[in-house]
């Protein structure tokens, strides 16, 4: 039997016979599954399986590349992995560097970079106005991000951003609170809508529309919106009061069929966000001769039931079921400690994410030996290009929950699992040099997010080593 098959049982021995097992007591675990690993390979060489051909290239190395610390550890991060690196003389961002440990300490399997994928909204400068504030990314903060840019916003109960429209579509989820939106279409048709915390909304592009915070939470709202282009900027929103400041007086008279003298009191520069009265939950629209729009500009996500897999939860809205958005599909996952969303790429589409909460890392693989991990924490956007492989595995100690976000009608990704495990055997077997066995346990249905129980040996060893 050769030495890799040997040391590859003794790691998987190892991995089960350690789960869950407090962090103090990995070394003892150790010592148990070495003391094992000798019955486990003469017990393994009775299977029948073939033998392996031998590589046309060396076999990967075993080394399992744990991440090696996360926000529970008091380890001191130095740019140090096993006998690589060495540890850094001069000035340091301790805060970052433990934010950061896949980039500080790289796991040996990156090669090259892909750009960066991570921007926190934190180092985004916020505007400040009365009754709220806003920060956004685009291409400036995060130039691979092409295909989406993201806005988060605060309203005070009452505060208003003013109304206005896009050149782009408006996706929006609502953090905290409960956001009252208004619109009227290119039809005349007008809507009125609370939506609440876990909830959507979508505008299409050019349609008018206004966001204010409502009392049901005495912080008001705050919410994430996102826009299906990379060099959207909120500046360039078209405003209400920005157009009225900026028409001769006589113009405004003329089209409204009045006197100029009842615009003399009308804001002489853009409102953006400013204090109002907190609407009613029960706000009815005007009535409206062209009725009501027919498709919702909200959707209740909060509302949805997720779908539960090995390791955390999944659901998904696109217009399938939210038919109003036609640019933007959104899937919502939970994965729990030592769990991850499974190896997968988007066929077609751009994925921008958004951290809600716990603590994750990913691997971004680009082709051509190319690939980088990020780890990310509540707050920060990720972004992974089309048909880039890739997983989010949880690092923490707590739920971790994010959004999977597509600049698509349709959400759509291609598990590995699920493509190895209908394709025939043999041909994964001769790429993999694994045994049928193992090939026979894929899941031949979308695991989505897995791990669980088994996972969790994995992140003990992990913050062991790193203690």
């Amino acid at each position: 039997m050769s030495k890799f098959l040997a040391s590859v049982l003794c790691a998987v021995l190892y991995g089960s016979f350690v789960t869950s097992i407090p962090v103090g007591e990995v070394s003892s675990a150790l010592s148990s599954s070495a003391a094992s690993s000798t019955s486990t390979e003469t017990a393994s060489s009775t299977t029948g399986e073939p033998a392996q051909p031998s590589p046309t290239v060396p076999y990967a190395s075993d080394d399992p590349n744990y991440w090696l610390w996360n926000e529970t550890t008091t380890t001191d991060p130095q740019p140090e992995r096993g006998t690589l690196g060495a540890s850094i003389l001069g000035p340091q961002n301790l805060a970052i560097d433990k934010q950061n440990p896949d980039i500080l300490a790289p796991p040996t399997t990156d090669s090259g970079t892909v750009g960066n994928a991570k921007w926190p909204f934190s180092l985004s400068k916020m505007q400040l106005n009365t009754g709220g504030w806003v920060r956004q990314q685009n291409v400036q903060q995060m130039p691979l991000a092409t295909a989406m840019a993201g806005v988060n916003m605060r309203l005070e109960a009452g505060a208003i951003r003013e109304l206005h429209w896009h050149q782009t579509a408006e996706w929006a989820y609502v953090i905290k609170g409960s956001t009252q939106i208004t619109s009227v279409d290119q039809f005349g048709r007008n809507y009125v809508a609370n939506v609440n915390a876990g909830d959507l909304w979508y505008f299409p592009p050019g349609v008018p529309h206004s966001l204010q915070g409502t009392s049901d939470d005495p912080d008001g709202t705050e919410f994430l919106l996102v826009f299906p282009d990379g060099n959207f900027n909120d500046d360039d929103t078209f405003l209400l009061t920005d157009w009225m400041a900026h028409l001769p007086k006589e113009v405004i008279a003329k089209n409204f069929e009045d006197s100029i003298s009842d615009w003399d009191d009308i804001p002489g520069e853009m409102l953006y966000i400013f204090p109002g009265v907190p609407p009613p939950d029960n706000q009815q629209p005007p009535s409206d001769p062209q009725g009501q729009i027919p498709e919702p500009f909200s959707y209740e996500f909060s509302k949805v039931t997720p779908t539960q897999y090995s390791g955390g939860t999944a659901k998904i809205a696109d217009s399938t079921v939210f038919n109003v958005s036609t640019q933007i599909a959104v899937a919502e996952v939970t994965v729990e400690p030592g769990a991850m969303r499974e190896l997968h790429w988007h066929p077609t589409q751009n994925e921008w994410g958004f951290f809600l909460e716990g603590t994750a890392r990913v691997t971004i693989f680009a082709g051509t030996g190319i690939a980088q991990t990020f780890d990310y924490q509540p707050g920060d956007i990720s972004y992974v290009p089309t048909a880039f492989g890739h997983y989010v595995e949880n690092t923490g100690n707590t739920t971790l929950r994010f959004l999977e976000i597509f600049n698509s009608d349709r959400f759509e990704d291609v598990s590995l699992a699920q493509w190895l495990a209908l394709t025939p055997p043999a041909l994964v077997q001769e790429h993999l040099q694994i045994s049928n066995k193992t090939i026979a346990g894929f899941n031949k249905t979308k695991g989505v997010v897995v791990g669980g129980q088994k996972s969790k040996t994995a992140t003990a060893v992990s913050l062991a080593a790193s203690a």
